[in-house]
């Protein structure tokens, strides 16, 4: 052995000797220690890695086919002199009106403004005759009174807007078309300012009650009686009464029987249109048919009405 090598492992028992070697106890606790951290170090690293799996797999999930992957958000954490800023109010609702039924909507029915009265009256406010009651003659809008006679009373003359009349002929279903006509009418629509026209119908009333006979005119020593009649009601209220004339024969005497007339006016509203059957050639009022004008005469003034 060379003297250098000696020299060497001589400096090398030196060193061991100044070290005490461990025991064997503690060289295995030092070797149990260390697989202890080690297999500990290996199941945070495998929770680490499956759950940024997990995580990675509910964003590719949430980002759905052809959609880039969303990034979760990261908090900035504000710095020593960062202060959050204070909320916004939030807005105060606004008030909706309720309808009647309790759903929002826009102005109930009570404060909805009335429909206005007209002041003038079309040719459709009134009625038209079925084919089988034409008589062919048209309608006529002439002047003239709208009520027969009622010793001298006029009632429903007061707070009139408008006023339109005609007189038309009609013939019951089955006269031969060259008979003449079976019948006429006088028909009235009177426009009242708002709150009179229930006054020209109890004004009306009332002057048929006052005047239950009188001098017929042009016939010296005959009268015509008046009365008010039950009947059906039309319209918002209506007024039913005939006027009734003893026939006559050419030398002015009784012959007979009496000449009958009706006279019905129905209220609608503001509106009042009066239906006065005069006859024809001397002819009485046949109520049926009367009755059905009646009927169509309301409902003419309603649909113009709306």
């Amino acid at each position: 052995m060379s003297r250098e090598l000696n020299h060497l492992y001589q400096a090398l028992a030196a060193d061991t000797d100044r070290q005490a070697l461990p025991g064997p106890d503690q060289v295995r606790r030092r070797a149990d220690r260390r697989a202890r951290n080690r297999a500990t170090l290996g199941v945070v690293a495998a929770a680490v890695l499956v759950a940024g799996t997990a995580a990675g797999a509910q964003l590719v999930l949430a980002a759905g086919p052809g959609r880039t992957p969303v990034q979760p958000a990261v908090t900035p954490t504000p710095g020593p002199s960062t202060s959050p800023s204070p909320a916004a109010p939030s807005p105060t609702p606004s008030r909706t009106t309720q309808s009647p039924s309790g759903t929002p909507g826009g102005p109930t029915a009570s404060s909805r403004p009335p429909a206005a009265t007209p002041t003038s009256i079309p040719d459709r406010a009134f009625f038209t005759l079925p084919a089988a009651n034409d008589a062919g003659t048209g309608s006529q809008f002439v002047p003239g009174p709208t009520l027969p006679t009622l010793c001298g009373s006029t009632p429903g003359e007061s707070g009139i807007v408008a006023r339109r009349a005609r007189t038309l002929a009609f013939k019951l279903a089955g006269t031969p078309a060259e008979n003449v006509p079976d019948g006429s009418y006088r028909n009235s629509i009177t426009i009242y300012q708002a709150g009179r026209a229930d006054d020209a119908l109890r004004e009306l009333r009332q002057a048929v009650r006052d005047c239950p006979r009188q001098p017929l005119a042009n016939a010296p020593g005959a009268t015509v009686t008046q009365r008010l009649l039950a009947g059906t009601r039309y319209g918002d209220e209506s007024v039913l009464f005939e006027t009734r004339t003893p026939y006559r024969d050419v030398n002015g005497n009784p012959s007979g029987g009496d000449e009958v007339h009706l006279i019905r006016a129905v209220r609608i509203g503001d509106v009042v249109t009066v239906l006065w059957e005069q006859g024809w050639e001397g002819t009485s009022t046949n109520r049926p048919q009367f009755e059905a004008d009646s009927r169509r005469a309301t409902e003419a003034v309603r649909r113009w009405l709306g």
